[in-house]
């Protein structure tokens, strides 16, 4: 018998919540869900300006040409 049965489970949870509160537990998640957002629209804006750079060195190399 280990630790994944549904009971064991349950019982962590129950501990959990009575250590933290609900309302801790909720406010974690709303914060890893913001942090989770930043960091992809982070990485989309990097990925951007990565694309706007290297289409800016082509536009360039041609004009050289």
């Amino acid at each position: 018998m280990g630790f994944s049965s549904i009971t064991h489970w349950l019982i962590v949870l129950l501990i959990v919540f009575l250590i933290f509160g609900t309302s801790k537990l909720r406010n974690i998640g709303s914060d890893l869900g913001a942090a989770v957002k930043n960091f992809k629209d982070a990485v989309k804006n990097e990925n951007t300006s990565k694309v706007k750079t290297a289409r800016r060195g082509v536009s360039k190399t041609r004009v050289k040409k």
